[in-house]
């Protein structure tokens, strides 16, 4: 038979829910085997014993899912809300005292992200209070500007946080030892009949997330895994659809 595409790849935690990875990419095995050769008196070895074998997986998810990421990598649930950041929030300081300028968000303010000139995008320096031309203080979510900054145009960019929208994983230090299990559920299809591949994975453990931003590209992150044996001793069971 023929597999085509990236297939469809469902974790499911032990003792929760299955969660579909998310648009997978690229997904891939690798079962590793390490060998001891016996040599004699010729350039070729006479045997080779087999020693232990090692089975590592990784997936690309272009879908990103607090809901996958928090059960299957941090073995936390995600909580509602979140920290957005508004960035280059427009206004212009007034032209009369008090110089100060209100956020759209300050009644969630967290923290400040920097002011800029809209004009030539240098950015001004934040003090603790009365500042002067090329400062601005915060509090609160208030910016205050120096008279001398009058009528100026800024682009102000800061973090506040957001109870009624998204998700959030809060990351904390564990005790090093207990480690977040799950199976998975690989298929995919032949183009030209329909049957189906599979692969069950019955242990995994994730050992490595990373993702990066690339300009005009979408965020994929990277989920390396490693596989092993459940209770019973099975590793894993490979199915296809064809009869022989």
């Amino acid at each position: 038979m023929f597999v085509f595409g990236s297939g469809v790849l469902i974790g499911t935690p032990a003792g929760g829910a299955p969660i579909n990875f998310g648009l997978a990419q690229e997904v891939s095995l690798n079962v590793q085997t390490s060998t001891k050769a016996l040599y004699g008196q010729y350039t070729y070895p006479v045997a080779i014993g087999s020693g232990t074998k090692k089975m590592t997986g990784k997936a690309k998810m272009a879908r990103i899912s607090g809901q996958a990421l928090g059960s299957l990598f941090f073995g936390a649930a995600p909580s509602a809300g979140g920290v957005q950041t508004q960035f280059g929030e427009t206004t212009a300081v007034p032209s009369g005292s008090p110089y100060t300028y209100s956020t759209a968000n300050h009644a969630t303010f967290l923290a400040d992200q920097g002011v800029v000139y809209a004009s030539s995008a240098l950015p001004l320096k934040p003090v603790a209070s009365n500042p002067t031309q090329g400062q601005y203080a915060v509090s609160g979510g208030v910016y205050t500007f120096a008279a001398a900054e009058a009528g100026a145009n800024v682009l102000i960019s800061y973090t506040y946080s957001s109870a009624a929208s998204g998700t959030s994983i809060a990351v904390t230090s564990q005790l090093i030892g207990p480690s977040i299990t799950f199976s998975a559920n690989l298929f995919a299809s032949d183009p030209a009949t329909g049957k189906q591949f599979s692969l069950l994975l019955y242990n995994c453990v994730a050992e490595k997330l990373s993702f990066g931003t690339k300009v005009e590209d979408f965020v994929v992150p990277e989920l390396d895994f490693q596989c092993f044996a459940n209770a019973a001793g099975q590793v894993c069971q490979f199915n296809f659809g064809d009869a022989a």
